[in-house]
């Protein structure tokens, strides 16, 4: 895993270069354009832009050779990418300084380029690699310095922007070498410096993150088992309870019969949070849905069903539209129907009686966007967020149900996001809230 993480991170470093490049190409055909028609700046027009000609049809041919192995995640792939790298570099210097010999040679300011390239190097490469490529810029430089100054290579002038005699001139020349060299080495140091630190940190972070889901991990198995012993000792007595209720061991009076149907409610209620945090915890831990095709308009009606009596009982509107077109959802349909029940129960819960509670369904280009609106108490604004979140409540929905889980938003973002969707809270302009869920065609795989 941490192979694969490294090669895409080296993989997109790699296109960032190519990117660079096609900028840099067209710099070059802008910068030469301007230095003849409006500077009368004489330049070999045509050699450069042959160069950078040259340089787009390498640059296309190394965008198609890192799109080839970003394909492939193995360790033999990998090797390719980083020479990749380190050959882009090494001709990068090499193209640098041909535009220089066309251009002016030393007395082209554009040399300080050099900089940037090995500030660009220091980051991608190694601490040794990036002193050799500074080197190996500094060598190929001061060797077409040295070859004009001889005059074994021909010297290209910049009229009309600097004295064309200055490549001649040793004290110009070997200045201009030494302030390259020093500044091009102290970059190395500075950058390396710089981001061998930050790659420690990360390494420091990813290490202590892949200790956290471990450690979650951990606490998932724990609640796992606590919470199905939980649910078994809960089941007994709940049975016990039920014998007792029912007469079986002997009658009871008002006021016993009073407390026992107190004690199955709680009980009850502590089976219905224990199943809800079995369910989410199984979840987290496996991620796995088994999914297929189901007929996703009978599931609303279903759903509507049930929300109708439950509203009835509050005289509450329950009112619904869904689009025509609506048909099959690939999906757990047994885990979307308990979180479209969910949104639909909360609504009505949290509704005062009289009021109304919508649900909409419209047919999307590559999924379905459910929505659940209710006229109800609404959710604190700065709330909105945190109320997918384990075990937390808004303030004004604990006043009117104490005894809530706190789970059941919490599964439904989690059923949502393992079918590849997504889910969200906001307050409707006037009253309520309104909940929405997308729930893609065919989910990616989570």
């Amino acid at each position: 895993m941490e192979i694969l993480l490294e090669k895409t991170s080296l993989i997109k470093r790699a296109f960032w270069l190519v990117t660079i490049r096609w900028l840099a190409i067209i710099a070059l055909c802008i910068a030469v354009f301007t230095a003849g028609s409006m500077l009368n700046i004489s330049l070999p027009t045509t050699e450069l832009y042959v160069l950078a000609a040259v340089v787009f049809i390498y640059n296309l041919l190394l965008y198609l050779a890192l799109k080839y192995f970003s394909k492939a995640a193995d360790d033999e792939s990998f090797k390719p990418v980083r020479r990749l790298v380190t050959l882009q570099i090494t001709i990068d210097f090499v193209i640098l300084t041909m535009i220089l010999h066309f251009s002016g040679g030393i007395e082209n300011p554009f040399y300080l380029y050099f900089v940037f390239h090995m500030i660009i190097a220091s980051t991608l490469l190694s601490v040794k690699q990036s002193y050799l490529q500074a080197t190996f810029a500094l060598v190929i430089f001061g060797s077409l310095v040295l070859l004009e100054y001889e005059g074994i290579v021909p010297h290209y002038n910049l009229e009309g922007f600097v004295n064309d005699t200055l490549y001649q001139n040793p004290l110009f020349v070997l200045s201009t070498l030494f302030v390259l060299a020093s500044t091009l080495y102290i970059v190395v140091y500075m950058t390396t410096s710089i981001v061998s630190q930050l790659r420690r940190q990360q390494e420091n972070s990813e290490k202590a993150n892949i200790l956290l889901m471990e450690k979650d991990r951990l606490k998932d198995e724990y609640v796992l088992r606590l919470t199905h012993d939980i649910k078994g000792h809960l089941a007994a007595i709940q049975s016990c309870l039920d014998v007792v209720d029912k007469e079986m061991v002997g009658p009871l009076n008002e006021q016993q019969s009073d407390f026992i149907e107190r004690a199955y409610r709680r009980a009850d209620k502590c089976l219905f949070f224990i199943g809800a945090l079995l369910r989410l915890t199984r979840m987290k831990m496996t991620g796995e849905l088994e999914m297929d095709y189901f007929p996703l308009k009978n599931t609303f009606f279903n759903v509507i069903a049930s929300a109708e009596n439950k509203a009835s009982e509050k005289q509450i509107e329950v009112t619904y539209q869904i689009d025509s077109e609506i048909d099959q959802l690939y999906g757990e349909q047994v885990l979307v129907e308990e979180t479209i029940m969910n949104l639909l129960f909360n609504a009505i819960k949290y509704t005062p009686s009289g009021g109304k509670v919508e649900l909409n369904v419209k047919k999307l280009d590559d999924g379905v966007l459910v929505q659940v609106s209710d006229t109800g108490i609404g959710v604190p604004s700065d709330q909105l967020e945190d109320i997918f979140e384990e075990f937390h409540r808004a303030e004004n929905a604990r006043k009117i149900e104490r005894d809530g889980t706190g789970l059941g938003l919490s599964i439904a973002r989690q059923v949502i996001h393992r079918h590849g969707g997504k889910i969200w809270a906001q307050n409707n302009p006037t009253v309520g809230s309104t909940f929405s869920f997308i729930l893609p065609a065919k989910p990616k795989k989570i």
